[in-house]
């Protein structure tokens, strides 16, 4: 028997904090625009985690399932390309690299900070035909870069701001979009162990299960799996583990990349992996790209924030979870932020 819908698919929790329902007009104000639009293109952030594809094909499912006469055009952009592990969610082999030349009705950035973090392809000022720039997002770091912002940092992944666009919207949730938006939800919070999971947020993972989403396929394949590229990876560079105080860290070089057959943009999770080792306040790893820049994952224990220490080096992020790109070469990224590292983990 099919059990009654969960509470929180029409009005919040008793245990939901104030703050998040107290700007709702700014999101009242992207419904809008996002309603009268004909032709919407969306980017989320380059080295795409499972909340930034959730977020993004979760839109683009609700917009699709709008009523016929309100249909529109959306086109969604991610400058990496979709990991392996995510691309069994559905509508991921439409997500382009680049997007098409022509113009828009809105531009729609999704689960960034800052616009240096969508890519190179983000071009609104150049290529956007005027359109606004409407950012969803649930970064405590967000620069509020948008025409239109609506950034709440009490929503454990920007996932969870989609649906509060969807009730907005006056869109359903359907099977493709659930899936899309509890991927955004289990991957943020580490299947639900983060800090910041609250009644509301288990509340909202229930709705979406009641709309067709899968918790057990959507934790093994995007949390659980690891292709054996990912592993040789991580082998590669847990044989160079580092650890000095209360810092743990690891690099990945082009030749392990190459060595291992691994993606150029990541570290399939290895930051997140590094954190649980007892001796470990805070975690890195450092990642050389194939441009010569490298990307550098944080994670803190509770207590700890290390997403001042990703902003001030141009990134940004959660208090336990951030990250930043820096240029190259590897060593001078390393020698740069330990620093910083060893000062936060004594913080």
């Amino acid at each position: 028997m099919r059990r009654m819908k969960t509470r929180a698919s029409r009005e919040p929790t008793r245990a939901s904090s104030s703050a998040r329902y107290a700007s709702r007009r700014g999101l009242a104000a992207i419904a809008g625009r996002l309603s009268r639009a004909r032709r919407i293109l969306a980017f989320c952030h380059i080295a795409p985690d499972g909340d930034a594809l959730g977020s993004l094909l979760g839109l683009g499912w609700l917009l699709k399932s709008l009523p016929p006469e309100e249909q529109r055009k959306t086109t969604l952009v991610c400058a990496d390309g979709v990991p392996v592990q995510f691309q069994f969610l559905p509508g991921s082999g439409e997500i382009l690299s680049e997007p098409p030349s022509q113009t828009w009705d809105a531009i729609v950035a999704l689960d960034s900070s800052d616009e240096r973090r969508l890519g190179d392809c983000f071009r609104p000022a150049t290529e956007g035909g005027g359109a606004p720039v409407l950012v969803l997002d649930h970064h405590v770091t967000n620069l509020n870069f948008g025409t239109l912002n609506y950034v709440d940092p009490a929503a454990a992944a920007t996932a969870q701001v989609i649906v509060d666009l969807a009730d907005a919207l006056r869109a359903p949730i359907g099977p493709e979009a659930a899936t899309c938006l509890l991927t955004g939800l289990v991957t943020d919070t580490l299947s639900f162990r983060t800090s910041n999971v609250t009644p509301e947020v288990m509340c909202v993972a229930a709705r979406l299960m009641d709309e067709g989403a899968n918790l057990y396929e959507i934790t093994e394949r995007a949390l659980s799996q690891k292709p054996l590229n990912v592993m040789r990876l991580w082998g590669l560079a847990l044989a160079g583990l580092h650890q000095e105080r209360n810092v743990v860290w690891a690099l990945i070089t082009r030749e392990m990349r190459a060595q291992a057959g691994a993606p150029d943009t990541g570290d399939g999770g290895l930051a997140s992996f590094l954190i649980n080792a007892p001796e470990a306040k805070v975690a890195a790893v450092f990642s050389e790209k194939s441009d010569g820049q490298v990307e550098i994952g944080l994670r803190a224990r509770n207590g700890l924030d290390v997403s001042r220490l990703a902003l001030a080096l141009g990134g940004g992020g959660h208090p336990q979870a951030a990250g930043c790109t820096l240029p190259g070469p590897l060593a001078d990224a390393e020698k740069r932020t330990l620093p910083l590292l060893f000062a936060c983990s004594e913080s």
